[in-house]
């Protein structure tokens, strides 16, 4: 799944494809929204929140709308000069092309694909917690909100965007590596919670503006995470092999040793 750095980078490119041009033609191949034609339309920006892309537009009649969508797992927008060959996705994924003078938009295997006037945007992304790369960053209410429930693991909170939006189970698993906290401890036994939030988003912000996502500062291929995707391989730390099992919905990786077991951990299988 894409993580919040991944979408900001992305709203970053359509904004430069598509910022201050007119739509010249859509293309929408979704039920929801087939009949819907943008021509004529203006792109004021294009920005994100949390894992949420909004790009934001003003009608020909002046109204202000916003083109929402979201990555989940296999989402992705890609900008192309026009007259460029679309590559790297099948024909059938794609659920929007935009065309401008400078550019032509393709999102490939969009959800929850939206077109909402954008004084509304809130009935789609008001829920979510503290973006951690936004402007209404706010450590102490990420932590407020984790607080909710502090008998849920740290593993399965962390990814609730409702708590803190754009952590995805990348930097779940690196953060909880770096700060010594199995991903089983219950909320209200993590030591501090708002030095873990605050190392995320520092981490998500260092990631910011480039494709290779690091945890450990090197960018070279099989270098660039200490405990994410490396089940069975050594931990750069100690030498113990890093373990993968399911939490939740979702599937962690942790080291047993410099994460030291909490009595919810499975037993080694």
């Amino acid at each position: 799944m894409p993580e919040g750095d991944t979408v900001w980078n992305t709203a970053r490119v359509l904004h430069r494809a598509l910022a201050g041009s007119r739509i010249t033609d859509s293309d929408f191949r979704v039920p929801q929204l087939a009949t819907t034609d943008l021509t004529g339309w203006t792109v004021r920006e294009s920005a994100s929140r949390g894992k949420h892309l909004l790009l934001r537009l003003t009608a020909t009649d002046g109204a202000d709308w916003t083109l929402h969508s979201h990555l989940r797992m296999d989402g992705a927008w890609r900008a192309y000069a026009p007259g460029e060959r679309w590559s790297g996705r099948p024909a059938h994924l794609i659920r929007v092309v935009l065309r401008s003078p400078g550019a032509v938009a393709v999102g490939y295997h969009l959800h929850e694909l939206a077109l909402v006037p954008t004084a509304e945007e809130d009935h789609l992304v008001g829920h979510l917690g503290p973006d951690l790369l936004g402007p209404d960053w706010d450590p102490a209410e990420a932590v407020r909100r984790l607080g909710a429930d502090p008998e849920q693991s740290i593993g399965e909170a962390l990814l609730d965007q409702r708590a803190l939006a754009g952590v995805g189970n990348l930097y779940k698993c690196e953060v909880l590596f770096l700060r010594g906290v199995s991903p089983w401890t219950p909320v209200g036994a993590v030591p501090d919670l708002t030095g873990l939030v605050s190392l995320a988003q520092r981490l998500l912000a260092a990631n910011r503006g480039r494709w290779t996502q690091s945890s450990t500062g090197s960018l070279h291929r099989g270098q660039t995470s200490y405990v994410y995707g490396r089940r069975a391989q050594p931990c750069r730390r100690c030498g113990t092999a890093i373990r993968k099992q399911e939490l939740g919905e979702r599937v962690t990786y942790w080291c047993p040793v410099c994460q030291p077991e909490h009595p919810d951990a499975p037993s080694p299988g």
